[in-house]
């Protein structure tokens, strides 16, 4: 079975997608971090973000994870994988219809036959369409700014509630407008606020719904 969850930032969905795949056993696929480690690559490589080039290290790059790490390149990303560099990066490289076709085809290739838990941005509507099970999770602005908020603050990573915001809101009106995959939940999605309630509840009602469907 293949299980996705999506959503824009600060829904909580990598945490839940995480906890999900581990009480049912499941592998977990972030797709958000491949983005976002090629979007690091991009950085380091000093290439720009929308060019043929970032497409190209999509294509050619190694992007696996170990134990919880992400490796690209056989470098591990993971610690900046989260700065609010890689973070606008990675929404700017995400619109390039290239970049995206080398990483969907990643994406289903790990995927493979296994039961798998994926979560990202299209993962319900142009990954994983035939997928068994699919949520897509929102929250507030304001409330997805304050979880990105306290995010970094555990980092050492300091953001202004209104820089937080402002960027939040940029991130959102690319994800929603971009030519290729824009952020919307997929016509047979249970959609979740998780504005107001619990991750516990959220995985509750998440891990209920798939368990379900298992019969």
């Amino acid at each position: 079975m293949i299980v996705t969850i999506d959503g824009p930032a600060g829904t909580g969905k990598s945490t839940a997608a995480k906890r999900l795949a581990a009480a049912l056993g499941f592998e977990y696929l972030d797709t958000g971090a491949m983005y976002r480690a090629v979007a690091a690559l991009c950085l380091e490589a000093e290439v720009e973000l929308n060019s043929l080039a970032a497409a190209e290290l999509a294509r050619t790059s190694s992007i696996t994870f170990q134990s919880g790490r992400t490796m690209a390149r056989g470098m591990d990303v993971t610690e900046f994988l989260r700065s609010p560099e890689v973070t606008r990066a990675a929404s700017i490289v995400a619109q390039h219809p290239e970049v995206r076709a080398a990483l969907v085809a990643r994406q289903r290739e790990l995927a493979g036959v296994l039961n798998f838990v994926c979560e990202g941005r299209d993962q319900g509507t142009v990954v994983f369409p035939q997928a068994e099970c699919k949520f897509f999770l929102t929250a507030s602005p304001e409330e997805r700014a304050k979880r990105r908020m306290d995010e970094l603050a555990l980092c050492g990573k300091h953001v202004s509630f209104e820089e937080m915001l402002t960027q939040q809101r940029e991130r959102d009106e690319r994800d929603l407008n971009r030519d290729v995959a824009p952020l919307r939940p997929a016509n047979d999605a249970i959609v979740i606020d998780t504005t107001a309630i619990s991750l516990e509840e959220v995985l509750k009602r998440l891990e209920a719904e798939v368990r379900r469907r298992l019969g």
